[in-house]
């Protein structure tokens, strides 16, 4: 990529746009009223560069359930994470869930 120039404006310093078609181009402040109309053998070109890498996604699985005291059917623990979901009508009871800490051993109960 070759030299970038940017022209500022001589009045409020923000930055000027190409203005005009053709051969009648001339700068404008983007900000306030100033033009500068003296505009010689100016060029706008621009490359864009894919700079980007590979984002690794790494999964993995986090629990932020409430773990409680019950024996799991599979092994001999006794600790559970444990979660609720509406899987019924509204008017009825929430169905529970269980994942056993040791044996990630999933299973519901419906109290």
């Amino acid at each position: 990529m070759g030299d970038v120039i940017m022209m500022f404006c001589e009045k409020c310093g923000s930055i000027m746009v190409l203005k005009g078609d053709g051969k009648k181009k001339y700068l404008a402040c983007a900000k306030c009223s100033f033009k500068k109309k003296d505009v010689h053998e100016l060029k706008i070109s621009e490359e864009v560069k894919d700079e980007s890498k590979p984002i690794e996604v790494v999964e993995k699985e986090v629990e932020t359930y409430p773990v409680i005291d019950i024996d799991c059917e599979d092994c001999d623990n006794t600790k559970a994470a444990f979660w609720t979901i509406q899987t019924r009508a509204g008017d009825e009871a929430e169905t529970k869930f269980y994942k056993c800490t040791k044996c990630k051993h999933t299973w519901r109960s419906y109290d």
